[in-house]
């Protein structure tokens, strides 16, 4: 895949983008519903957070935007592959097992603190108007998880600039974001609490973004609660009773 990434042509490389993303978009959704309608629910496993019904005309929305969310990260592809190509960037050659999981584990940390940044920006007065779009799913569904006005997908999806510019990560670690990232933002959306009374940090951050979509002002994080507890943005019982 390394050598892929830099032999292919700038069309290959965006078309490969959408391809991949879509085909992650689509696929995980329909897993999503399928295990919180239909395989959980049989089971009698986990709650329905917020049980207000959804009408065609939301989903419609979100799936619409969520394709304009899927060009953008798939042709976004470009410009990592262009730091590449210029030179300003460079893949780690013949990585061990040891290097690429740790490089993982830096880039999730990384990417909690580039989408608290961002999404702190994204309800501020200048950028409100932009994060809206997503906000109009007060009940989230698995099509939410994309549903972004194309200002907000250009900022999430800039995530791998600047890393890339500092370090020469495999390129095993750099696939891996945009995979973990999905997938838990697939857990966020679900609106449903898979195990409730597991505390495990990916459940506990689908009931807290939840909880971001019904009361808006708090809960900015992503999977982990960390950056909020720290700069006072909790929404949790715990921090409201301070």
């Amino acid at each position: 895949m390394r050598d892929f990434f830099f032999n292919a042509s700038a069309m290959e490389i965006m078309l490969s983008g959408l391809v991949f993303f879509f085909c992650m978009y689509f696929l995980f959704c329909l897993l999503n519903i399928a295990f919180s309608s239909r395989i959980f629910p049989a089971f009698k496993k986990g709650r329905v957070l917020d049980a207000r019904p959804i009408d065609n005309h939301q989903l419609q929305r979100e799936i619409g935007l969520s394709l304009v969310t899927i060009t953008i990260f798939g042709l976004g592809v470009i410009f990592p592959w262009g730091l590449l190509q210029l030179g300003w960037a460079q893949l780690a050659e013949n990585p061990s097992l040891l290097q690429i999981t740790i490089e993982i584990i830096l880039l999730f940390f990384w990417n909690e603190l580039h989408f608290y940044i961002s999404h702190r920006l994204l309800h501020t007065p200048w950028l409100r108007r932009f994060h809206k779009v997503h906000h109009q799913s007060m009940t989230t569904t698995p099509w939410t998880t994309y549903s972004f006005h194309p200002i907000e997908s250009m900022m999430l999806g800039s995530v791998l600039i600047l890393p890339m510019l500092v370090h020469e990560f495999s390129v095993q670690a750099l696939f891996s974001v945009p995979v973990f990232s999905f997938m838990i933002n697939q857990i966020g959306h679900a609106n449903y609490d898979w195990f409730p009374e597991s505390q495990f940090f990916l459940f506990q951050g689908a009931r807290r973004h939840q909880q971001h979509h019904e009361k808006i002002h708090g809960n900015f994080g992503f999977a982990l609660d960390w950056l909020d507890r720290w700069l006072k943005t909790d929404l949790s019982e715990k921090n409201n009773q301070r």
